[in-house]
């Protein structure tokens, strides 16, 4: 119990961290003062290209940490396992034996199109449930999905799996 507490706490705080850390950089204001503008004028022009452009940062460095810790921890639950046949028995251990040991729970829901597309749902995703359900907050989801969908790509690289993993929120806290 001690360990989930702090898997989710140090999640929300790295989450934090970076968005905190971007919406302080001084990109934009130092810019403004070398070009001679005052930087309230150049933040004012500029303001949401920048902060999109920081959010898309701060998106991918989140998913590059899931990756490497992804890739390490399938390195570490697969040493003593027999090779997988195919990616559906791949998929399987990724909902089954690798989502309860991170998440303590199963995924949901697995659905697939037999063309290499895979659906994983979560009805109650451990990452958002610290989160209040109302609609306001759906556009907050994705950044605390980015590590989670770096860590699915990072486990199913290292499994020889070439992938693109993205995350949906339509209602809080399930997710696809």
């Amino acid at each position: 119990m001690a360990d989930e507490a702090l898997f989710l706490r140090l999640h929300s705080e790295m989450v934090a961290g970076l968005y905190r850390a971007a919406e302080q950089g001084e990109g934009v204001s130092r810019a403004g003062a070398a070009r001679g503008r005052p930087a309230a004028a150049e933040a004012d022009a500029a303001a949401a290209p920048c902060v999109l452009q920081e959010n898309g940062r701060c998106t991918t460095k989140l998913e590059s940490m899931g990756f490497r810790v992804g890739q390490g921890l399938i390195e570490r639950f697969t040493k003593d396992t027999a090779r997988f046949k195919d990616e559906l028995d791949i998929m399987k251990f990724i909902c089954k034996d690798f989502w309860t040991t991170v998440f303590k729970k199963q995924i949901d829901n697995l659905r697939t199109n037999h063309q290499g597309i895979y659906v994983l749902q979560d009805n109650k995703f451990r990452l958002l449930t610290q989160m209040s359900a109302g609609k306001q907050y759906l556009e907050h989801a994705p950044k605390y999905l980015a590590f989670t969908c770096g860590l699915i790509r990072g486990g199913l690289s290292n499994l020889g799996i070439k992938s693109i993993v993205t995350a949906e929120v339509s209602s809080m806290p399930a997710c696809k």
